[in-house]
């Protein structure tokens, strides 16, 4: 090849050159990397939280039908064989040793202990929409917990996290009540998704999410089963409900979403992954005024619009309203680029010296 010759771009499916080698199974790196950015990455979070918000209303019809864990155990059953096949047709890798101990928390975490707890709390008749608003506090307590990543919340997202509450807060506000025990187990399903989405985030960022997602409900199945035998009479007493709820959970909700939701973690920090939560309770509002005719109030209209806005000021990119790290990335480029002036001046000036 001559001398300033351009170097032709990769072919699909291989890796860019000067970029580390895309092992089997591993995250790719090239030319399907680059349309998740341009594409997916704009539309998955949009995606994601309508397929999240439809697991509340496609719940009801199927707590009724059978226990809350009896369901559960059904869903992540039938969700964990189906990834499994997915993953080993499409011929992912595994995770294993430490990395699978890893993925099996996360998922005890994410799917066990937040579903277990928040639909048995439907169980209970405690309302979706209050379930919905517990979930959409999930940001806030992500971005208190940010120091265990490394993350920095910067004053636009701190803004954007206070307009996400405001949302969330609206959107329910005509419609919160107490209950002895909803209470406690919407805030252990929330400690679950929080403590689950940092504990991925902090120990395996970069896990397959077919493979990972397949182990995590895998995972739940085989926990969730022995308590609704131990907790529960487990019986059925609509299989139409029960068939319909379960499928659209394990289709829509564990699989598709899921593998959004471990798409869009290993590719961006945990604190903006999780501003999307802000706006699950007004679209779980939004769902359930389609599917089931409840009346849409005005609050939740301003809910929806406040939770939007601070979805784009806390998942944004950082601006002026955060001069100290940009002035740190200012004066790193100075350095690397001193740096380099350094390595290049002997060798200019020795060519004109005598």
């Amino acid at each position: 090849m001559k001398p300033g010759t351009p170097i032709p771009p990769p072919p699909a499916g291989t890796d860019e050159p000067g970029g580390p080698a895309r092992g089997r199974g591993g995250p790719a790196r090239g030319r399907g990397d680059r349309r998740w950015t341009r594409g997916g990455a704009a539309l998955a979070p949009a995606l994601f939280v309508v397929l999240w918000s439809s697991a509340f209303v496609a719940g009801v019809p199927g707590v009724k039908a059978a226990p809350p864990l009896l369901l559960m155990f059904a869903r992540f059953a039938v969700a964990g064989v189906l990834l499994a096949a997915y993953a080993v047709v499409t011929r992912a890798r595994w995770p294993r040793g430490r990395a699978l101990a890893h993925v099996a928390v996360t998922g005890l975490l994410i799917q066990a202990v937040q579903f277990g707890c928040f639909y048995t709390a439907l169980s209970l008749h405690y309302p979706a929409a209050v379930i919905s608003l517990v979930q959409g506090l999930n940001p806030v307590v992500i971005a208190l917990a940010a120091r265990l990543l490394g993350e920095t919340v910067t004053r636009r997202q701190a803004l954007g996290f206070a307009l996400g509450a405001a949302g969330v807060v609206l959107a329910v506000a005509d419609r919160v009540s107490l209950s002895a025990w909803g209470i406690p187990l919407c805030l252990a399903g929330l400690g679950g998704l929080s403590l689950g989405t940092l504990y991925q985030k902090r120990f395996v960022p970069d896990m397959d999410v077919r493979t990972g997602t397949a182990a995590q409900v895998l995972v739940s199945a085989a926990a969730v089963g022995p308590l609704s035998l131990a907790l529960e009479t487990p019986r059925v007493s609509d299989w139409t409900a029960f068939g319909g709820s379960v499928a659209w959970m394990v289709l829509v909700n564990s699989i598709a979403a899921f593998l959004l939701l471990n798409s869009m973690l290993s590719r961006s920090s945990a604190t903006r992954v999780s501003t999307v939560f802000f706006l699950t309770p007004s679209v779980t509002a939004v769902l359930a005024w389609l599917v089931t005719g409840q009346a849409l109030h005005p609050l939740v209209i301003a809910g929806l619009v406040l939770g939007g806005a601070g979805v784009l000021l806390a998942a944004g990119r950082p601006d002026a309203a955060d001069p100290p790290r940009r002035a740190g990335r200012r004066a790193a480029r100075g350095g690397a680029d001193a740096g380099r002036a350094a390595r290049v001046s002997p060798r200019v000036s020795g060519s004109r010296s005598p």
